[in-house]
């Protein structure tokens, strides 16, 4: 008697459409993760920059990190990331706490529930900030990670200071919960 073996399903003898479909998927969520973010343009619009009131500059600073929050959090790591180009050790952590990043926050299309609760982009961006922080300040990068944050944080309160909210439309749900609530343009 002849035995016949099974006739595989897949055109493909290693399992190539799983993996094409899972890259189709990475590309599709970075996408989407991206999408979030402001554009670059609207962000550095030359027309939208003049000192503020005193009064005025907290309130714009307030709208502006709502707005504006995935692109701040880009151009913090940014600078994070050229800080620590000559600490190999630091910089290898510092890859892998971007992909975290890029997993828990840039790229989640869905709200993170665990154990039942919904926790906001705001937490997810605070929790993510100070666990990034600690673990390299272990590898022993201390200052270059201080100036780093240091200079990350000035740049971005100046910009939101002196970025107007005019043309700016954030409502208290998409911003997260960052606001609550707007005065009128500065």
């Amino acid at each position: 008697m002849t035995s016949y073996g099974t006739i595989p399903t897949s055109s493909s003898p290693s399992g190539n459409p799983v993996n094409l479909e899972y890259i189709s998927r990475a590309k599709e969520r970075i996408k989407d993760g991206l999408a979030t973010r402001r554009p670059w343009r609207e962000m550095f619009n030359l027309h939208c920059f003049n000192l503020p009131s005193a009064s005025g500059a907290f309130s714009r600073i307030k709208t502006n990190l709502a707005f504006f929050r995935m692109n701040y959090a880009m151009i913090v790591l940014l600078i994070l990331f050229l800080s620590l180009l000559w600490h190999p050790i630091s910089l290898i952590v510092f890859i892998v706490m971007m992909a975290i990043w890029l997993f828990l926050y840039f790229l989640r299309d869905e709200p993170l529930v665990i154990f039942g609760r919904l926790i906001t982009d705001r937490v997810v961006l605070i929790v993510l900030s100070l666990v990034t922080i600690v673990v390299l300040l272990f590898t022993h990068a201390t200052i270059n990670i201080l100036v780093a944050l240091l200079v990350g944080v000035v740049l971005v309160l100046i910009h939101a200071a002196v970025r107007k909210t005019d043309d700016l439309y954030v409502d208290e749900e998409a911003a997260g919960g960052l606001l609550r609530s707007t005065g009128g343009p500065s």
